[in-house]
């Protein structure tokens, strides 16, 4: 099971469809997998777009490649302001921004859209961004990151297996965390992406699931040291994790640097 932000299949599709791997309907199907996307506030057309219909009016105007932002207090992963597009991103946890022309950037970011009883979608708000090089980590360095928290996670998280009852689901996702990391397979992007960032997202993306599901659990039977432990543990992981779906996403870019 893979744990996809919008944002992240926005910017890997959208990245696909620029650099010409695919065209703009296969990536707004691919985008729009589990529900419609709708752009609002774009300049110039503060209305309702759909989301294809956005992508291409966005192109004829420089739009040339799309950044993965996936931030948390503290750690603003991917951004590089004004205040009002950071809060934003930083309450949705995840924002991408596109590049236009030389000196332009746009920021969208996503939130549920339901309509009624049956539409469920994304709605993404517009932006101007900070014209900035945010501080992400290259590809290698977040995979040797993510390998050096997988292995201290994984010591720390099991060594407190005895002391209390995991769910089945983190208990085997756990057990799996090493064997995920040696054999984890490849299409975790979108065409175009080397098999390196491939492997990448696809490892953080499982990750995430168990991030996720260790922190909802409520971990009965130890003690308060053991608790700060296992805190300190998932969030090493989840820093680790993230930093790799940035990476893995905006490794298009690496070239230019």
């Amino acid at each position: 099971m893979l744990r996809v932000p919008p944002s992240a299949s926005l910017a890997a599709w959208g990245n696909a469809w620029l650099t010409g791997h695919v065209g703009l309907d296969e990536a707004a199907d691919a985008i729009e997998r589990t529900g419609p996307h709708v752009v609002v506030g774009l300049p110039g057309d503060p209305g309702e777009l759909p989301l294809r219909r956005a992508l291409g009016e966005l192109r004829p105007d420089g739009l040339s490649g799309l950044r993965l932002a996936l931030p948390v207090p503290g750690d603003l992963l991917g951004l590089c302001g004004p205040p009002d597009f950071n809060a934003a991103a930083l309450d949705a946890g995840q924002a991408v921004i596109g590049s236009i022309g030389d000196h332009r950037r746009l920021g969208l970011v996503p939130a549920e859209d339901r309509r009624g009883s049956s539409y469920v979608g994304v709605r993404w708000d517009a932006y101007e961004a900070a014209n900035g090089r945010p501080d992400v980590p290259p590809l290698a360095e977040a995979e040797h990151g993510l390998s050096i928290a997988i292995r201290a996670a994984t010591s720390t998280l099991m060594s407190l297996d005895d002391a209390t009852t995991w769910s089945p689901e983190i208990a085997e996702a756990l057990t799996a965390l090493r064997e995920e990391h040696r054999h984890a397979p490849t299409g975790g992007l979108a065409p175009g992406y080397p098999a390196r960032a491939h492997r990448v997202a696809t490892l953080a993306g499982r990750l995430s699931v168990v991030v996720a599901l260790a922190l909802e659990d409520e971990a009965r039977g130890i003690s308060s040291d053991q608790m700060a432990d296992r805190r300190e543990a998932l969030r090493d992981l989840d820093r680790a994790v993230r930093r790799a779906q940035v990476a893995a996403c905006n490794s298009v870019f690496e070239r230019a640097r």
